[in-house]
């Protein structure tokens, strides 16, 4: 799972994301993109808007959701657990996190972390 953006510094990180799920996703590996406008307002436009780009931009075939928060008292339940799992505010948009087949939180990855360095991470669950 990654909260995302689609006019953040690290918003080409889309292309490493895009490159693990092709590489994994007939293996079982999915990523879920949630877009996040809380930081700097990042993330602007309708869902629609979000998807149409990346997908135009960067060939994402992955899913991606509504926008949603991600810290403060409105942070989206499905963040709420993540964070229960791998405690700490998030930090920026590129957050990462790896969860097993059973829902566990595996890890979590930083914002600047490149999703290429995730592979060996994702390989050891496959």
């Amino acid at each position: 799972m990654v909260n995302t953006a689609t006019k953040c510094g690290l918003t080409p990180q889309y292309e490493g994301l895009e490159a693990l799920y092709e590489k994994y996703h007939e293996q079982g590996f999915e990523i879920l993109d949630f877009p996040c406008n809380q930081f700097a307002f990042q993330a602007p436009g309708s869902a629609e808007k979000i998807d149409s780009f990346c997908r135009l931009r960067y060939d994402t075939k992955f899913p991606r959701f509504e926008k949603i928060k991600v810290n403060g008292r409105d942070t989206a339940l499905l963040y709420k657990y993540l964070k229960d799992q791998k405690p700490g505010r998030i930090q920026w948009n590129f957050a990462k996190f790896l969860i097993d087949k059973d829902g566990n939180v595996v890890e979590r990855f930083a914002p600047s972390q490149k999703p290429e360095t995730l592979q060996q991470s994702i390989e050891s669950l496959l």
